[in-house]
C-alpha cells in the first residue's frame, strides 16, 4: 500500500492544484494524509506526523507545491515491487515550472537538471517527490525535527542516514511532478544561503562527509571553483584572467543553459548565466556561515553533554 503525505501546515495556495494531481494520477495512493496542523510547525515535524497516521508500508511524500505526473505512484509501485532491496526512491521537477518569471524558470530548471544528470543509485533523498519504506524510515527515527525545525535540508540528511545504515537509495529520473512554486530573487538566495547550503556544510562537516551527490559533484565544485577566480580576476582587473574563468564557467555548464534556451528562449538562457554565477557565490557564502553553524552546533553539544553529567553526579 502507499500513503501519500503532503506537509501543508503554511496554509499553502498550491495545496489544491497539489491534491488534484494525485488524485487524477493513475494508480493513485491507497491513501492521503494532509498534515495542516498545529499550525506552522516544519516540514520535517509535518512528514513525520503523517507517517504515524499512514497505514501503507510505502510512504510517499509530496510536497504542497508540486503536481505529480500521471505515471508517479505507477512508477513508484513498479520501483519497489521489482526490488525487495530497494529502501527509497525519489525523482526531480519536470522541465516545464508553472511560474514562468526568469528567477522561477533559472531555479526550478537548475533542480531539474541536476537530478537529471545524477540519475541512478543516490546517497541522499528528496521529499519533494520521493518514497520510502515505512519500516526502514520509522527505524531511523523519521526526519531530525529537532535539527530541522524550519524548511531546510532534512531529506538530505535522512538519506545520507538511511544510506550510512546500508539502505539502497534510487533517483529515478523519469519519476517527476511540475513545481508551482514561484521564485524571487530575494527569496532565491536566502533560500540558498540558510535554508541549504550553510545547513548542507555544516552536516558535511558533522559527518566527515565528502559526498559528491547533487549539488556537490565535480562540475558543481569546478563551477564554484571558476566563479572564485573570475571574482579575483575582476577586484585585480586581470581582463584575460576573467575572460578565461568565466569561458570555463560557461563550458562547464553548457547543457543547462542550452536548456534554459530551449525551454524558454535567448533572454532567459542569457539571464540563466548572470543567475547561475549568483548562485554560486551565494554556495561559496554559505562555506564560513556553515563552518559557524558547524561550530555552534559543537558548542551546544558539548554544554548539553555537561548539563547531563553534572545532573548525574547530582542525583549520586
Amino acid at each position: 500500500m502507499l500513503s501519500a503525505i503532503v506537509p501543508a501546515t503554511n496554509d499553502p495556495p498550491t495545496l489544491a492544484r497539489c491534491l488534484e494531481a494525485i488524485h487524477l494520477a493513475s494508480d493513485p495512493p491507497d491513501e492521503t494524509i494532509v498534515v495542516d496542523r498545529p499550525a506552522r510547525i516544519g516540514p520535517a515535524a509535518a512528514r513525520n506526523l503523517g507517517s504515524e497516521q499512514a497505514v501503507g508500508d510505502v510512504l510517499v511524500f509530496v510536497d504542497s507545491d508540486v503536481a505529480v505526473h500521471d505515471d508517479a505512484f505507477t512508477r513508484i509501485r513498479q520501483a519497489f515491487v521489482a526490488d525487495r532491496e530497494l529502501v527509497a526512491i525519489f525523482g526531480s521537477y519536470d522541465d516545464a515550472p508553472a511560474a514562468e518569471s526568469v528567477v522561477s524558470t533559472f531555479r526550478n530548471l537548475l533542480h531539474h537538471h541536476v537530478h537529471q544528470r545524477a540519475a541512478g543509485r543516490a546517497t541522499t533523498f528528496w521529499a519533494g517527490l520521493g518514497a520510502v519504506r515505512r519500516e526502514p524510515f520509522l527505524a531511523a527515527g523519521g526526519f531530525d525535527e529537532q535539527l530541522f525545525p524550519k524548511p531546510s535540508i532534512e531529506d538530505i540528511e535522512l538519506g545520507m542516514r538511511l544510506v550510512a545504515g546500508g539502505a539502497w537509495i534510487e533517483l529515478d529520473p523519469l519519476l517527476q511532478g511540475t513545481h508551482l512554486k514561484r521564485w524571487t530573487l530575494l527569496e532565491m538566495v536566502r533560500t540558498d544561503l540558510f535554508q541549504r547550503g550553510a545547513p548542507w556544510i555544516a552536516l558535511l562537516l558533522r559527518n566527515r562527509s565528502t559526498s559528491s551527490a547533487l549539488n556537490l559533484g565535480w562540475r558543481e565544485r569546478a563551477s564554484a571553483t571558476s566563479t572564485l577566480a573570475l571574482v579575483l580576476a575582476l577586484a585585480t582587473r586581470r581582463r584575460r584572467t576573467a575572460a578565461g574563468a568565466a569561458a570555463v564557467f560557461v563550458s562547464l555548464n553548457a547543457p543547462f543553459y542550452a536548456l534554459l534556451l530551449r525551454r524558454r528562449g535567448t533572454r532567459t538562457a542569457s539571464a540563466g548565466v548572470l543567475l547561475h554565477l549568483l548562485h554560486q557565490l551565494v554556495a561559496l557564502a554559505s562555506i564560513p556561515l556553515g563552518l559557524r553553524l558547524h561550530v555552534r552546533d559543537r558548542v551546544r553539544m558539548r554544554t548539553n553533554a555537561d548539563k547531563r553529567s553534572r545532573n548525574l553526579a547530582d542525583r549520586r
